[in-house]
């Protein structure tokens, strides 16, 4: 039984150019595809020749070659090699559709990558507590991170007495293996090199082949002014060394801010605090207050002064980052009322409270207010 045009299994003219040849194949192999078509020999069966046709089609040189000849060009070991399930060939082509599909989400990009895979370090996360003032000056750090680095001994090679890697037998150099499962080539990390594509015959003592080896590394972190809670620093080339000198991962620094004893921070303002007496806050005075550079700031606290109320200080807030401006400082205060009295005192504000009750009654607007709503709430319950 002749076999049908390769051309006419794909749907494609003679002239159909690579991408058109693809675009086809991918439909066609959808179509018949064996878990789409369970149990059907017919659908089966055209797979195979879809497969078939699409292997050949897609290299230059069997194409070239069926042009010429047909499928003569690849009969009696003309080149083809046997297709169907059993010899992996009538699979490459979907394997080709599936990596391009799949392979970038899969983590590597399949064939394309040309065998020896990037065996860069891998990226280190150190979380660093600051002070306040740390963040408001800025500072420099001495950190110590547990990393591989280059093996001293090897240079990074990772062969002794300077052994140099050869091509692995087992995967020629890729990096990975292929295994035929049923319907699919399963491709996986080859168990030799361990992806690395080469073996060392003498692996250094040191690393082991490796090329690294564990040591606590040693490194200084500038905090510029003005950084905040969750920044993140980058110190490229910092993180863990590549394996037999490839490139080395990156460093994160994340800043936490450690809580302050006096201040609180919110963006590039300074909230504090202040506990006022109510002699103070009553008749008004002059306090003095710290701020975040180390100094001190005079607040007049005015006469009637209620909890809660703030006043500002322009310019006393945290430092912006990469900015010469400053944020402002807020200082609340919290109104304290006095303990431990002593006779005299309770004598005077008794006569307080009886002069407050009469035709002398001071205004108190928070009190006023809310007795007001409350008298109202009362009488509407009573209607």
């Amino acid at each position: 039984m002749s076999k049908q045009d390769y051309y006419e299994t794909l749907g494609v003219d003679r002239g159909a150019d690579a991408a058109s040849l693809k675009s086809a194949y991918r439909k066609m192999a959808m179509k018949y595809h064996p878990d789409r078509n369970p149990d059907d020999k017919e659908a089966e069966a055209k797979f195979k020749e879809v497969n078939e046709a699409y292997e050949i089609l897609k290299d230059d040189q069997k194409r070239s070659a069926y042009d010429q000849y047909g499928h003569a060009a690849f009969e009696q070991g003309g080149g083809f090699g046997g297709g169907g399930f059993g010899g992996g060939a009538g699979f490459g082509g979907f394997t080709d559709i599936f990596e391009e599909m799949f392979g970038d989400f899969m983590g590597g990009g399949g064939r394309r990558g040309g065998g020896q895979q990037n065996f860069r370090g891998s990226d280190l996360r150190y979380n660093l507590e600051i002070s306040l003032e740390d963040a408001y000056h800025g500072r420099t750090i001495e950190i110590n991170v547990p990393t591989s680095v280059e093996c001293e001994s090897c240079d990074g090679s990772g062969g002794e007495d300077g052994a140099q890697p050869k091509t692995c037998g087992t995967c020629h150099g890729h990096g990975k293996v292929r295994a035929q499962q049923g319907f699919f080539t399963v491709e996986r990390t080859c168990p030799t090199c361990n992806g690395q594509g080469s073996v060392i015959d003498k692996p250094c003592k040191v690393c082991h082949g490796s090329g690294r080896q564990q040591k606590e590394k040693n490194l200084s972190v500038n905090i510029p002014q003005g950084v905040d809670e969750g920044t993140r620093i980058r110190l490229s080339g910092e993180g863990e060394a590549g394996l037999r000198g490839a490139p080395s991962g990156d460093l994160y620094i994340f800043l936490n801010i450690a809580p302050h004893r006096i201040f609180q921070r919110e963006d590039a303002h300074i909230f504090c605090e202040v506990p006022i007496s109510m002699a103070d806050a009553t008749l008004g005075a002059e306090i003095e207050v710290p701020t975040i550079d180390g100094g001190r700031a005079k607040v007049k606290i005015p006469a009637g002064t209620q909890t809660g109320q703030q006043f500002r200080l322009r310019g006393k807030g945290m430092s912006i980052l990469r900015s010469q401006n400053r944020g402002d400082m807020y200082i609340e205060a919290k109104v304290e009322t006095p303990q431990n009295l002593t006779k005299r005192q309770k004598e005077l504000l008794e006569e307080f409270r009886k002069e407050s009750g009469g035709s002398n009654k001071q205004h108190q607007p928070e009190t006023d207010g809310f007795f007001s709503k409350v008298k109202e709430f009362w009488d509407d319950l009573t209607e």
